[in-house]
């Protein structure tokens, strides 16, 4: 910690235990306004313009239906529905003001002129493609298209920095994507594939048997233990695109000093990859939830991560995020507008025993 990180974590710390309250009563709070200031490298900090990008895409493995319960077809429908203002992420969203943007990383569809969203939502038309390839057959796209893909995401959160916004969280759609996200969490952490691989969305105890045993075909056939240090690689051969895209944005809003927002299992599996490219990203982020996806909580464990809520959710699209959100303004609020001892002319009990 350079000398005057140092200084600005103890004058944060100060700050903190000078509220009129026992030390450390706000709890993870007071973690979380030292870790935002430390982020915007202030003593008032401030959540401004906060934003939820998803990113959208399909995988090529999704159309044999052994990973997946539901059809390739339902991530369009599901995107529509986002434009529409009908998910969980549109009604978290509109609840505590936040702007919500929806990307076409790469769906299945030709979607035509950008549609207009119903509350303001806003489209981004980033299609890499329509849908990655089958990554039993090969790489699910080139590494050149991996990195384009990285480079778009990194474009998006710049516009988003340049319009004011100083916190983002991201959220995702594509069916088959819990498949990705499994694979490039057992090839980066080291742990075994089936304790990597959960249910998904809604698959029954033989179907998910038979989703380990077709992804230990992936891994086998792209010998990813071996690209464990190697992101743009492992993204070629079994990512997404929206997975992809969303670890540029990782890379490019701790560029910027923003907040980070991290949602569930398939946003973290991308922050790996962030990871891997510039350790430093993970302290600008604040995980906001642990999963209720098998995987998550160990994917946790590896990043070191604690998170703000534990609600058993596994929708994805960033609902995890938007309902975080509130909680770090509460944080910077309270550094903000409370009160200190001196203040409120309050004898503070810890400072005279």
């Amino acid at each position: 910690m350079t000398t005057n990180a140092a200084t600005l974590r103890e004058q944060l710390l100060h700050k903190i235990n000078n509220k009129t309250k026992p030390l450390g009563s706000l709890g993870l709070l007071e973690t979380i306004a030292m870790q935002v200031g430390m982020i915007q490298g202030t003593t008032s900090p401030a959540i401004n313009q906060p934003h939820i990008v998803v990113f959208a895409g399909d995988h090529g493995i999704a159309e044999t239906g052994l990973v997946n319960p539901y059809p390739q077809a339902v991530t369009a429908q599901m995107v529509l529905n986002f434009l529409n203002g009908g998910a969980a992420i549109n009604v978290f969203c509109r609840q505590h003001n936040i702007t919500l943007h929806v990307v076409d990383a790469g769906v299945n569809h030709a979607f035509g002129p950008a549609p207009a969203g119903q509350s303001g939502d806003r489209f981004i038309d980033a299609k890499m493609g329509l849908g990655t390839a089958n990554y039993l057959e090969g790489p699910a796209m080139s590494e050149t298209t991996a990195t384009a893909a990285i480079e778009k995401g990194k474009s998006i959160v710049q516009a988003i920095a340049g319009s004011g916004g100083n916190c983002v969280g991201f959220g995702e759609m594509g069916i088959g994507n819990t498949s990705s996200a499994s694979l490039i969490m057992s090839a980066v952490t080291g742990i075994p594939l089936a304790a990597c691989v959960g249910r998904g969305t809604g698959v029954n105890d033989e179907q998910l048997q038979t989703k380990i045993n077709t992804l230990g075909q992936a891994y086998a056939l792209h010998r990813l233990p071996e690209l464990r240090h190697q992101p743009v690689a492992l993204l070629s051969r079994v990512g997404g695109f929206e997975i992809a895209m969303m670890a540029g944005a990782y890379l490019q809003a701790a560029e910027e000093k923003m907040v980070i927002v991290v949602d569930g299992f398939i946003a973290s599996a991308a922050l790996l990859l962030a990871q891997l490219i510039n350790p430093s990203v993970v302290s600008h982020c604040i995980f906001a939830h642990t999963s209720g996806e098998q995987g998550h909580e160990k994917m946790l464990q590896h990043l070191q991560a604690t998170t703000l809520l534990h609600l058993g959710m596994r929708l994805g699209e960033g609902t995890g995020a938007a309902l975080a959100i509130p909680l770090i303004r509460s944080a910077v609020n309270f550094l903000q507008e409370m009160a200190s001892f001196e203040s409120a002319g309050v004898s503070n009990i810890e400072a005279t025993t």
